[in-house]
């Protein structure tokens, strides 16, 4: 399962909005990709449709869509939304990492 903080659900919901998606129908689609300083980057992007082979999710009221193989990689993260000093973004707290970059966008296992 994964997570969404309630800052994140917020931020979610207006860009949604903004990009012509419906909260409430469509979905919040996360995985992984090969790529980033450490080897794997996250991916976050809307979608209107699931998959056969997505596993669906819904947390703090927002749906959400991963594919089976980004899955294993994600299971017991958190999403959560930063508008900090260190720049502002969706941050993915992956308690199955070992390794982040400095960005906070890449990682390893």
């Amino acid at each position: 399962m994964i997570k969404v903080s309630e800052t994140a659900k917020k931020k979610v919901i207006e860009l949604m909005n903004d990009d012509g998606f419906n909260p409430s129908t469509d979905y919040v689609r996360v995985g992984v990709k090969s790529g980033g300083c450490s080897g794997l980057s996250y991916d976050l992007k809307f979608d209107k449709e699931s998959n056969d082979d997505d596993k669906v999710f819904e947390d703090n009221g927002v749906k959400i869509i991963v594919d089976k193989k980004s899955f294993l990689y994600l299971i017991g993260t958190t999403l959560e939304y930063s508008g900090g000093l260190n720049g502002t973004g969706f941050v993915f707290n992956n308690p199955n990492a070992n390794r982040t970059c400095g960005c906070g966008e890449s990682f390893s296992l």
